[in-house]
């Protein structure tokens, strides 16, 4: 099953056509680190703001410029190429003078701001993303529209994978089968294909759950995200203390990132999870063999301080924060089908 084929939450199709990325610029991705730089050490913490370039590419770019090995050089995470971001990198620099970050020589590039810092920057230290989404050429239902985004705001949206883990036209799922089946891959592209096959699994069990209407509920035997973490509990009982955590958005209903022994979860939940592993058991098994361990994920995405304003009667502006791993594109596909995207 595809992202384009999965179900939606919020109606039985989206209300709106639109064009997504018309122009990098209609795509508008702001990392959130959640601390400040220490102010000194031997790692310069840069704020670039990059448009149409490839975060891996502008890591090597920044190595080169400042005469180091590209392990020197630590960023957060992946941010879309097609779009305008803005995201810190890390540059160690031990013993070296800052170079002058404003000669950078790439337009795609410019460093907007540069301290010291004490360690580098790991993947997936953030606390989130800001995005700025533009929709043009729309077309629906003006009114609906507003209330899908009234339906957003309040209950949020099933926190599917977005196509960018599995790669064009689902590749990455088609080399994971291909790795499961004794092809030999580099590493770092082990990695990727591991999570595409985690991802798709995850996807399957939140899309059963969608068309359940239990992907922001509990089910019998649930287990526990909490926000904010990786962490969670379960299964217990469900109280109304629980109830209560779950409409305030400080648990959500989970899923699972596949691995090695059974997952956590405990009746109809767990049944599910089983279920669908079993119909993906090419992927399930592949997961284990690599021993990697079950984890867990939130089934239920909540975006802060969704706001929209209508740009023209064929432009709409979305504006929200997410957590770290969550995708922008499956808050639009809730809104309207989209092309660029």
């Amino acid at each position: 099953m595809t992202t384009q084929e999965l179900p939606f939450a919020h109606g039985a199709v989206p209300p709106l056509t639109a064009r997504l990325r018309s122009t990098p610029e209609d795509f508008v991705v702001e990392e959130i680190l959640g601390y400040d730089a220490d102010g000194s050490g031997e790692h310069a913490l840069l704020w670039v703001e990059k448009r149409g370039a490839n975060t891996d590419w502008l890591a090597r770019e920044l190595a080169k410029f400042a005469g180091v090995p590209p392990l020197a050089v630590g960023y957060a995470g992946l941010k879309d190429r097609n779009a305008v971001t803005r995201q810190t990198f890390s540059v160690q620099l031990a013993g070296k003078p800052d170079p002058d970050w404003s000669a950078f020589p790439h337009a795609e590039a410019t460093v907007l701001a540069a301290t010291r810092h004490g360690r580098k920057l790991k993947r997936g230290a953030l606390r989130g993303n800001r995005f700025v989404l533009t929709l043009r050429e729309v077309q629906g239902e003006r009114e609906l529209a507003e209330q899908t985004l009234a339906a957003i705001a309040a209950r949020g949206v099933p926190n599917y994978f977005g196509e960018q883990r599995f790669g064009r036209e689902g590749g990455n799922l088609a080399q994971a089968r291909a790795m499961f089946a004794g092809r030999r891959v580099d590493r770092d592209k082990r990695g990727f294909l591991l999570s595409a096959a985690r991802s798709q699994i995850f996807n399957s069990v939140l899309a059963a759950r969608v068309e359940r209407g239990a992907w922001d509920a509990p089910l019998d035997g649930e287990i526990w995200s909490l926000a904010g973490s990786r962490s969670w509990f379960g299964p217990e009982p469900y109280t109304e203390a629980l109830a209560q955590r779950l409409a305030s958005g400080d648990i959500h209903p989970s899923g699972p990132l596949w691995g090695q022994g059974e997952p956590p979860t405990a009746g109809e939940a767990g049944v599910l999870e089983r279920e669908v592993a079993a119909a993906h058991a090419d992927l399930a098994e592949g997961i284990a063999a690599a021993r990697m361990d079950q984890e867990r994920r939130p089934l239920r995405l909540l975006p802060k301080d969704l706001r929209w304003r209508w740009l023209a009667d064929d432009a709409l502006e979305l504006s929200f924060e997410l957590p770290a791993g969550a995708y922008a594109t499956v808050v639009a596909r809730e809104l309207a089908v989209t092309v660029g995207a």
